[in-house]
């Protein structure tokens, strides 16, 4: 019987250290187009950074969302942003196409809507967050959108762009950039090519800031997606995305431990 009174008890205290993972949507307003992004983290946990999330082209969507809420699970407050507003959203890759070249065409209009995102972030004041560490990440359109965001001068303590677009139409821009950059790169990416991305480099050594690029040998387009299946150009790569995601984890422990 004691036994069995030790053991109910063991259960009720591991029971109690998993919370449930909120989600909750959050519409917004800039410059009188309304958005909705979506804040997702995990109730049991504290002191946990934030983070903006961008997401790809398709923007925010079921597989975006189960993404998000894989990389909360992690340890982290995340905000998915809405780049394109509520009657801006693809249907398709069409869409999706025409709406992602639209905004990142206009990089002060994309800085504008990644600065927003982390503002709205941190008016949730979710307790469990830690207002002192914030970060962005983003994937493809997306991770285009996170280095817009340390571009623009924002004040986070670093951004992460997986399988992102590493051109800048103003390089000069860098100087503005207070965060660590970690760009998470397929080595045979053939829509971010050896160009664009001797021109990141370029673009990065110019400053002081801590910077890393890191390529994943046999690894093409939308590595983490694990719906791409276009071989040669965008395919889920299994072994990449599990190093990519450790590598977000170090480098966030990192940035988040710096004075």
């Amino acid at each position: 019987m004691p036994r069995m009174r030790s053991l109910l008890l063991l259960c009720l205290v591991a029971s109690a250290s998993f919370g449930k993972v909120v989600t909750k949507k959050v519409p917004y307003e800039l410059d009188k187009t309304k958005f909705e992004g979506v804040l997702i983290f995990d109730d049991a946990k504290s002191n946990q950074p934030g983070l903006v999330l961008v997401p790809n082209w398709l923007g925010i969507n079921d597989a975006n969302l189960k993404q998000a809420t894989e990389i909360a699970g992690r340890g982290y407050v995340v905000f998915v942003a809405d780049a394109y507003g509520v009657t801006g959203r693809p249907k398709n890759q069409d869409e999706a196409g025409k709406v992602a070249g639209s905004v990142k065409g206009d990089r002060g209009l994309f800085r504008k809507r990644m600065n927003k995102a982390l503002e709205v972030l941190l008016a949730q004041k979710v307790p469990s967050m830690d207002a002192r560490k914030l970060g962005a990440i983003g994937f493809c359109f997306g991770g285009t959108g996170a280095l817009e965001l340390a571009r623009s001068g924002a004040k986070v303590a670093g951004v992460v762009s997986f399988h992102g677009g590493l051109g800048s139409p103003t390089p000069a821009d860098a100087k503005n950039i207070t965060a660590k950059v970690l760009a998470l790169h397929g080595a045979d990416d053939p829509f971010v090519p050896a160009d664009e991305v001797k021109a990141f480099e370029d673009e990065m050594k110019a400053t002081k800031i801590d910077w890393q690029l890191v390529k994943f040998g046999n690894t093409v387009h939308s590595f983490t997606d694990v719906d791409a299946n276009t071989e040669g150009k965008s395919a889920y790569n299994a072994t990449s995305a599990r190093r990519a995601y450790a590598l977000m984890d170090s480098f966030f422990a990192e940035a988040f431990a710096a004075p």
